[in-house]
């Protein structure tokens, strides 16, 4: 017919596959200029501390990536040792060998793969092996501290001895560890802290048997809150009385209440890190120093890591105080 083109089936077909690669190739081109290429910086301030004859204490600073870290991979020698998620800047390696140099360099990931150059070296010597070293160490005692900024503190105790030898002492805030320095040293600097949070430090020695002290004194530190920032909303003072009752045992607190601008009609209570009861006032809320029995049936020797935060008068929930350890009684 005049004027009307017939296409055959072959051609309508090539055309289908030209179209589909041209689509193909313009998805291909834009999935590339979206593609994460950009490779983290490298991690520093690697420090390595030897914890023990037969383990190493790895530390760094954050690294930065324009999407975001998602982990870092610790290498010893070169070969991958460990693997940790972004939310950690440490880790030990184990199953070292006693009175052995080792050198730990760490790399930072993003999310599409990218790994950063590796840190600067750092070397450690594993101490000699201790095997009739069978007594833990003392605990430090007087830890005492100031806070620099609003993101760094120092700390500073009393050595602690041990039958053979203190190979290193470790920081805890809030029961989990975050800093070690050699045996030989009784002070600390810790940064990357936030403006306007209240820390709770204990320290611990170690020997090469990889034997911990009981805890040093626990140590409460506030940092000083950003230019222009809200004033801290945390209770202070916060104390605890252990006592048995029968089968039970009744935990007495006791704290400051912060000035909120207004009455604090709750508080929550958390033990280990999670939330345990909200306390409600039977009738008019307390003015300053406020407290609470709470009971308890676990086992004697149990351990309990405690803090409270109080319900602000706009409904939102404050600063947590202080942590307190509670050990029941045997």
């Amino acid at each position: 017919m005049e004027g009307t083109t017939v296409q055959r089936p072959h051609v309508r077909t090539a055309l289908a596959c030209s179209t589909a690669l041209l689509l193909s190739a313009l998805t291909a081109c834009a999935g590339s200029a979206a593609a994460d290429t950009e490779k983290p910086t490298a991690p520093r301030g690697v420090t390595a501390q030897a914890g023990s004859a037969t383990s190493v204490h790895v530390m760094w600073q954050r690294a930065s990536d324009d999407e975001g870290i998602t982990g870092y991979d610790v290498y010893r020698e070169g070969k991958k040792a460990a693997s940790v998620d972004a939310t950690k800047l440490m880790t030990d390696i184990d199953r070292l060998t006693a009175s052995t140099a080792y050198a730990f360099t760490v790399r930072a990931r993003d999310a599409a793969g990218n790994l950063s150059a590796p840190s600067a070296t750092v070397s450690v010597t594993t101490p000699a092996a201790a095997p009739a070293d069978e007594e833990p160490p003392t605990g430090p005692t007087k830890l005492r501290g100031t806070a620099v900024s609003g993101r760094t503190v120092t700390l500073s105790w009393g050595g602690s001895t041990d039958d053979v030898a203190v190979t290193s002492y470790d920081i805890y805030q809030e029961d989990a560890r975050i800093h070690s320095v050699p045996g030989s040293r009784t002070t600390a600097r810790l940064n990357g802290l936030t403006p306007g949070t209240v820390y709770t430090f204990t320290v611990r020695a170690r020997d090469a048997a990889d034997h911990s002290s009981p805890d040093s004194n626990a140590l409460d530190l506030t940092t000083p809150s950003a230019p222009g920032a809200p004033a801290s909303t945390a209770p202070t003072g916060l104390r605890t009385t252990t006592t048995a009752h029968g089968e039970e045992f009744l935990v007495d607190l006791s704290w400051d209440q912060p000035d909120t601008g207004g009455t604090i009609p709750a508080y929550q209570l958390y033990l280990n890190g999670k939330l345990t009861t909200t306390i409600v006032w039977g009738g008019t809320p307390p003015a300053g120093r406020a407290t609470y029995r709470l009971t308890m049936t676990d086992p004697p020797g149990t351990r309990y890591s405690l803090k409270i935060r109080p319900k602000l008068p706009d409904g939102k929930w404050g600063d947590f105080s202080a942590q307190r350890t509670v050990v029941l009684p045997g």
